[in-house]
């Protein structure tokens, strides 16, 4: 079975479709993932480095450009089509995957428009305008959320969750280690977040005094690196923290962490359902329709997180919160337990067993290169 998996931008898009291929290629040999993406989004560093080919196609998002972005966008769509066209022409993918993301949407259609079998994953609870209209023309429209479902075609929806990768499935069976100081783990997403970052130094003025019982671990994105860096040193938390731009070992920080606070994408909610976390949320005030927003309030009404607008949030309320978890281990326990039972872990096995289907409705049980012998859904998929 070859999988061909088409969008991303950022991680929020992006690691669903890893997460995806990582479960194809180790179900048989023969399985192979291409990813589709464009040169300026996460994927062209993540995608090679997690050693899958990629191919590129040049697109840009329509929606909130302006007039020139709207032309140029407008202008560079039939490029991307054709282009979509001669990547699927060569590989011959059994069936297509959009993730979200630019280059989500001319592949697809052109997939749908070859006879390929289709399919969407929308990890959000609401959907993006380029998910809502391929939603019309795929096979299959995976949700996250329940509140997604009603923006597609009710006999289209499955509802299994976001495919977390398998670095990160070993923190959903692993209990915390014991370690003195109160480990704290920060990130806006994959690109940071400046208001999160201005938010987080504000608070180290009221914390001070529990400096010292602090461990954090803050992923800042490119732009703030150096910013952040200077305002732990400047506040003397420069000895507890350590900044980075990236983390590409999610999978440790995540472990060691006692508290995290983030964004709200669903791809962030979904590993820290996975992995088990109490967290602070703050979500992006610009995502469209406010969906970071709706994402946060589920694991809010689960009694799983704590969640503050960005336009309400002040750095004397962040360390109060934070300092309140801080002394109240029992409640930060009954947080994390709470993010536990939303957890999808199957989610991944339950989507390629799905693409399988596909493959075999379109093509038959060897696909469309008949010598794939073996394309069987993981053991004890329901699916």
């Amino acid at each position: 079975m070859k999988v061909l998996i088409a969008g991303g931008g950022t991680g929020g898009h992006l690691f669903p479709g890893i997460a995806l291929a990582e479960e194809v290629v180790t179900r048989h040999p023969a399985n192979e993932v291409v990813f589709v993406g464009t040169e300026k989004g996460l994927e062209a560093r993540v995608v090679p480095k997690e050693g899958y080919p990629l191919e590129l196609v040049k697109v840009q998002g329509l929606k909130g450009k302006g007039l020139i972005g709207l032309i140029k966008g407008l202008i560079a769509l039939p490029l991307a089509f054709l282009a979509s066209f001669r990547i699927l022409s060569r590989h011959k993918p059994d069936v297509v995957v959009g993730v979200g993301g630019y280059a989500s949407g001319p592949v697809v259609l052109a997939a749908w428009l070859m006879g390929i079998p289709t399919a969407i994953q929308e990890q959000n609870a609401l959907p993006g305008l380029t998910n809502k209209i391929l939603g019309r023309i795929v096979k299959v429209v995976f949700t996250a959320f329940e509140e997604a479902r009603n923006y597609f075609p009710e006999a289209k929806v499955q509802m299994i969750g976001n495919p977390i990768r398998k670095k990160l499935m070993d923190n959903y069976l692993r209990s915390s280690s014991a370690h003195e100081k109160f480990s704290v783990l920060i990130f806006g997403g994959s690109l940071g977040a400046r208001g999160l970052n201005n938010r987080v130094l504000e608070a180290l003025d009221s914390l001070g005094d529990v400096k010292d019982q602090l461990d954090i671990v803050h992923q800042t994105g490119k732009l703030d690196l150096e910013n952040v860096k200077k305002g732990y040193a400047d506040k003397g938390f420069a000895d507890v923290a350590q900044v980075v731009e990236f983390i590409d070992d999610m999978s440790s920080a995540y472990a060691k962490a006692d508290l995290v606070i983030c964004r709200a994408g669903a791809t962030s909610l979904a590993e820290l359902t996975v992995c088990k976390k109490a967290s602070i949320l703050v979500p992006f005030p610009h995502a469209t329709d406010n969906h970071q927003e709706v994402n946060a309030r589920a694991l809010v009404d689960a009694g799983a997180a704590i969640m503050f607008r960005e336009s309400e949030l002040t750095g004397q309320k962040l360390a109060e919160t934070l300092r309140g978890l801080m002394t109240d281990p029992a409640k930060l326990k009954q947080m994390a337990k709470k993010a536990g039972i939303l957890g999808r872990p199957a989610a991944a096995k339950e989507l390629a067993d799905v693409c399988v289907d596909l493959t075999t409705q379109a093509w038959g049980p060897g696909g469309r290169d008949r010598g794939q012998k073996d394309v069987k859904k993981a053991p004890g998929s329901k699916a």
